[in-house]
């Protein structure tokens, strides 16, 4: 008989078949067996292994079914009330975090163990490129990568959007933007106001832009009698909306400016007198007009048509009267003499009331905008300072690199000084600086002029320096002073408008500008900028 071999276990399967087989119910063993087992258990305070197993398959371990029990009694004697120092401290952390954080009251409904996993994140691909911020960033985790393009969201949308933030945050939002609300009730009826009405909300600034002067060309300002002759003076009346013209043709001549026909008003011809410059008095009454070789002048008053020439002036030793400048105050005249003479002259009574002398011939005479004092320009490069009532000498400087001064002019707002050379520069000053230092800089050489500048003006408002040279054509040029530079649409290039300028000129409120040349024509031009005349 052979040999029987038990497996390993085998024994233990066989217990295990006759402990699962069910035995024969006796109730009333087992009744009797229930209450020994409860008798011993009250003696010993122990538990039989059944009801323990039970216990521990039903609520886990005795000593964990006793903490939980302890933690429910202080739970129900408190309410509920306390929570303990983590859970506060992790709700003060909430209430400080960012608003755009929401904060998680519930578990999530499901937790995917593959999220967890720190998966690095391919930030070559070109769908992710704009997201690094280095080099070192060409990979890149995926919680990360989430931060990342949380911030990215939040900077294109200018912070955190309203949808984002929590419900406590909104309310607050809300009961802000309600007071505010209530305190800006005045200016939101201000703002209704102006949506009710229409119109050009965009208004152009005030002050003149420089690098492109807005301008438009008219006709001649003379284009009802153009010269025969080289025009040798334009000037706009001072208050009416008249330009004069004059030149060698022996002609006196005055315009309407509107800008489209410029209607003839007058034109008077004086025998024998190639005008060489023709000014309006303070007033705009008269006109005095000098010549090139005569010590007789005119004076044409225009209420009255009457050409008056003044042939002798009391205490005037000169051959001739050929440069003058009107004095912004009185009735005055002030002319250049030879041999570095100045002589101020009253057309009240036609003579000379006092007389100062520079070193040189002169060269150009400005006054400043009250008329207190007068700039004369040297043909040796020099700048004096006369104090008209004194007629005292108070300064004195040299035309920084000037070899000889050919004209002068200064601003009606007073502050600056314009002085050109035979060169062609013309230096800008403060006038400040030129009356207190000895040796001032300019604030500007402005070198546009290749020959002579012979003729220097400023606009009404000081924004506006115009420069020309007789010598050449389209040898004039318009300054933009506030920022020291030259406008670069004027004159045009590709044909010839001013020719050779002997004359500028502005309008009383900049609004038009004209210029005298040897063709016989005064070209003017609107300067859009400026809306009066």
């Amino acid at each position: 008989m052979a040999d029987v071999i038990k497996l390993p276990g085998s024994e233990d399967k066989n217990r295990a078949k006759k402990r699962t087989r069910p035995a024969k119910s006796d109730p009333e063993k087992e009744e009797q067996l229930r209450q020994q087992n409860v008798k011993k258990l009250a003696v010993l305070g122990e538990e039989d292994g059944s009801v323990k197993r039970l216990e521990s398959l039903v609520f886990g371990a005795e000593d964990e079914l006793l903490e939980r029990l302890v933690e429910e009694e202080e739970d129900e004697q408190t309410g509920g009330l306390l929570l303990d120092d983590e859970e506060l401290e992790q709700s003060e952390e909430e209430e400080e975090a960012p608003h755009h954080q929401e904060l998680q009251t519930s578990k999530a409904a499901w937790v995917d163990e593959d999220d967890e996993l720190e998966e690095e994140v391919d930030m070559t691909h070109r769908y992710r490129r704009n997201l690094i911020k280095g080099e070192a960033e060409a990979s890149m985790t995926k919680q990360k990568l989430q931060q990342r393009m949380r911030e990215q969201f939040q900077k294109s949308m200018g912070g955190a959007p309203s949808w984002a933030e929590p419900s406590d945050q909104k309310k607050k939002k809300k009961k802000k933007k309600a007071a505010d609300e209530e305190e800006d009730d005045d200016d939101e009826e201000e703002e209704d106001d102006l949506l009710r009405r229409t119109g050009n909300f965009v208004a152009s600034s005030e002050t003149l832009p420089g690098g492109v002067l807005r301008m438009k060309k008219c006709l001649p300002a003379n284009s009802a009698r153009p010269s025969e002759d080289r025009l040798s003076t334009v000037q706009f009346h001072p208050s009416a909306q008249v330009v004069m013209t004059a030149g060698l043709d022996q002609s006196i001549s005055l315009f309407q400016v509107d800008g489209k026909t410029n209607p003839k008003i007058q034109s008077i011809h004086l025998e024998r007198f190639p005008v060489h410059k023709a000014r309006f008095s303070r007033d705009g009454e008269t006109v005095i007009a000098t010549s090139l070789r005569n010590k007789m002048f005119y004076l044409y008053d225009m209420m009255e048509g009457r050409v008056a020439p003044v042939h002798t002036v009391r205490g005037l030793n000169e051959s001739r009267v050929k440069e003058f400048c009107v004095c912004p105050e009185g009735d005055a005249l002030l002319l250049s003499g030879t041999n570095g003479y100045l002589h101020l002259l009253t057309l009240k009574t036609n003579e000379v009331v006092r007389s100062m002398k520079i070193n040189g011939d002169v060269s150009g005479v400005a006054f400043s905008h009250d008329g207190s004092r007068v700039f004369v320009n040297s043909e040796d490069g020099e700048v004096y300072v006369w104090d008209v009532r004194s007629s005292r000498c108070v300064s004195r400087f040299s035309d920084d690199g000037c070899v000889k001064g050919t004209s002068i002019a200064t601003s009606p707002n007073g502050r600056y000084l314009a002085c050109g050379s035979q060169s062609g520069v013309v230096n800008i000053y403060f006038q400040e600086a030129c009356l207190n230092s000895t040796n001032p800089k300019p604030l500007k050489a402005v070198m546009n002029l290749l020959t002579s500048a012979t003729s220097l003006t400023f606009n009404p408002s000081s924004e506006i320096l115009a420069i020309a040279s007789r010598v050449e054509d389209e040898a004039v040029r318009l300054v933009h002073v506030p920022s020291l530079t030259v406008f670069s649409n004027f004159p045009v290039a590709k044909r010839k408008v001013a020719y050779r300028v002997s004359c500028l000129d502005f309008s009383p409120h900049s609004g038009f500008f004209s210029l005298a040349n040897n063709k016989g024509n005064a070209p003017l031009f609107r300067l859009l900028h400026y809306k009066d005349f």
